[in-house]
């Protein structure tokens, strides 16, 4: 029994156990391909497709992926300026060994269609087989996350019941927040503020001489009562 096979815009006459060389396929060596354009069963009846058998198929194993002969093209052209040129192509291609020759059943056999390695569906398999191959991402650290939240929640809670230092002249939500991350929440500790306290203040925060010039201790004493 055989059968003529299409793929690769090509049609070749097989039978079981034949070894073939084909368009490039989407597949590695030791798979199983299986071939569903089939156009013409032959034995001691055959069927002719119309224009494929319904139901037919061809399966095959694939040998490797090889390249076929080097096809020399060479052009010259002759100008005021003579040139020539020679390029050289190898064709791609799979090799592969013929196991069984169905006559019906085809989409019921689970076996996986053969198809171009340069097809759309072919760049799609490529494609989803990367996908699968592709490490994996890390999992977020579930920990450190409720880690953050916590540490956020102590800041709020330490300026919890703390005074309003935009109050103070020249103090916006910027240099408020630098105060609070500095341990300074109301104006009583402003207000107790020695002068070495507000060179330490000056320094650490670069105010640069603004705790004086704008009068803040003078300013947190009158708040702070």
């Amino acid at each position: 029994m055989f059968a003529v096979l299409k793929t690769g815009g090509k049609q070749y006459k097989v039978q079981s156990g034949d070894v073939l060389r084909v368009e490039k396929l989407a597949a590695d060596a030791g798979e199983k391909v299986q071939f569903n354009e089939v156009l013409m069963l032959g034995g001691d009846k055959p069927t002719v497709g119309a224009p494929l058998v319904d139901g037919a198929a061809v399966q095959a194993e694939v040998i490797d992926q090889i390249k076929g002969k080097k096809v020399i093209n060479f052009v010259k052209r002759r100008r005021k300026h003579s040139s020539k040129r020679t390029v050289g192509h190898r064709q791609q291609l799979t090799l592969l060994r013929v196991t069984d020759i169905l006559e019906k059943g085809a989409d019921k056999s689970g076996v996986k269609a053969a198809v171009g390695a340069g097809s759309v569906a072919g760049v799609a398999a490529a494609a989803a087989e990367a996908k699968k191959s592709a490490p994996k991402k890390a999992a977020p650290n579930k920990e450190a996350k409720k880690a953050e939240p916590k540490a956020e929640t102590k800041k709020a809670a330490k300026a919890e019941g703390g005074d309003d230092l935009k109050e103070l002249s020249g103090v916006g939500p910027a240099l408020e927040k630098k105060l609070h991350d500095a341990g300074v929440t109301t104006f009583a500790q402003v207000a107790a503020w020695t002068a070495d306290d507000i060179a330490d203040m000056d320094e650490k925060l670069s105010f640069k001489g603004r705790i004086e010039r704008e009068g803040w201790v003078e300013q947190a004493k009158k708040l702070a009562k």
